[in-house]
């Protein structure tokens, strides 16, 4: 009999969840009342406060329940190359495809960034940080020439690089910029990020 309520409870909360992203998407965070998400749940509003307290917990739960790094970590974990280069290339499209297909989270991000002024990052890190880490600190002590070798930096280097190029890729794909993009703009993109601009003296 438990296990029924606990498995009610769960179908009740990812119901709210759900119904709070589609009004965050479509009026914001602070136009939306709990009242309104409460009604596109179909439950009464007493109904929700016996899983969330508030909206900004309901905004929590979203951001960790609902992060496609859930789907996108393990695959980024099992990217290979036989470089640094390729690895970087490999774990980049891997992430950037993946988040193509939970669009609504770039949305969620800029909320939480213009609303929220990122308070909820420390959340999210908490939970990726863990799986996240080992993994550049290995690339820090198993590939040689390295210009950092912090793990930690190496790990913001790398989301920063994936999600500016992704939400760079929204905004120009379909302009007339996206029109004068090179046939492989990602390749470029991780290059200048592991380059930088300038030629070395070797290339002229």
């Amino acid at each position: 009999m438990v296990e029924e309520t606990q498995t009610k409870g769960e179908a009740t909360r990812l119901a709210v969840e759900d119904a709070a992203v589609e009004l965050f998407m479509e009026h914001g965070y602070h136009a939306t009342s709990m009242r309104q998400i409460a009604e596109r749940a179909d439950l009464a509003l007493g109904g929700i406060y016996n899983h969330f307290k508030s909206k900004d917990e309901i905004f929590e739960a979203i951001i960790v329940d609902k992060h496609p790094y859930k789907k996108i970590l393990p695959l980024v974990l099992k990217a290979q190359g036989e470089n640094i280069e390729d690895l970087l290339k490999n774990a980049m499209q891997t992430a950037i495809t993946e988040f193509g297909r939970e669009p609504y989270y770039i949305k969620l991000m800029m909320i939480e960034l213009v609303e929220f002024n990122g308070k909820h990052g420390a959340l999210l890190l908490k939970e990726i940080a863990p799986k996240v880490l080992p993994v550049f600190e290995k690339i820090v002590k198993t590939r040689k020439n390295l210009r950092v070798t912090n793990p930690a930096m190496l790990m913001r280097i790398f989301f920063g690089m994936v999600l500016s190029y992704f939400m760079t890729d929204m905004i120009m794909s379909n302009s007339m910029v996206g029109v004068l993009m090179p046939k492989n703009p990602m390749d470029i993109y991780v290059d200048v990020i592991l380059h930088g601009v300038l030629k070395t003296k070797d290339e002229g």
